[in-house]
């Protein structure tokens, strides 16, 4: 029975890791559409600012879940459970930590372009995402702090 619970779930993140890859190439393949239609339509510059802008925003999203189905197939599909060390452990929250943090911070500037140029009223949302992404960097920072003084 646990041979099979282990077969069973590692076969249930290969197929969740395949489907987070193809909605990932789905976003960005997307986001280059949108692109290619602002040149397309000879958008205004403010519109194909906005565009540009989100798209680089999209396609930072997609590598974050592009990143997140890779760290799947390696850690539950390729490597047995048990040889986990802390550093891994580690390495890997920080880098998705980071694109998150990244991804958060596109996303307000995008909103702050938006926000400024409609109504500046519309500037809370937008700055407290900017404020969110710092936030999530600094507590990075105190865990990779914390986490390498109880390493050694």
């Amino acid at each position: 029975m646990k041979k099979f619970f282990k077969y069973s779930s590692t076969i249930i993140y290969l197929f969740a890791a395949i489907v987070l890859t193809f909605m990932s190439l789905a976003i960005m393949w997307w986001s280059i559409n949108e692109v290619l239609h602002a040149f397309d339509n000879f958008s205004p510059k403010k519109d194909f600012i906005l565009i540009m802008l989100q798209s680089v925003g999209t396609i930072i999203i997609s590598i974050a879940i592009l990143d997140f189905s890779k760290y799947m197939i390696e850690e539950e599909v390729f490597r047995t459970k048990e040889l986990r060390e802390p550093e891994e452990a580690r390495r890997t929250l920080t880098k998705i930590m980071t694109i998150i943090a990244i991804a958060v911070s596109v996303e307000g500037l995008v909103y702050i372009f938006k926000a400024g140029t409609n109504d500046l009223k519309l500037l809370i949302y937008p700055a407290f995402l900017v404020v969110t992404s710092v936030f999530v960097i600094i507590g990075l920072g105190v865990y990779l702090k914390l986490s390498n003084n109880i390493e050694k």
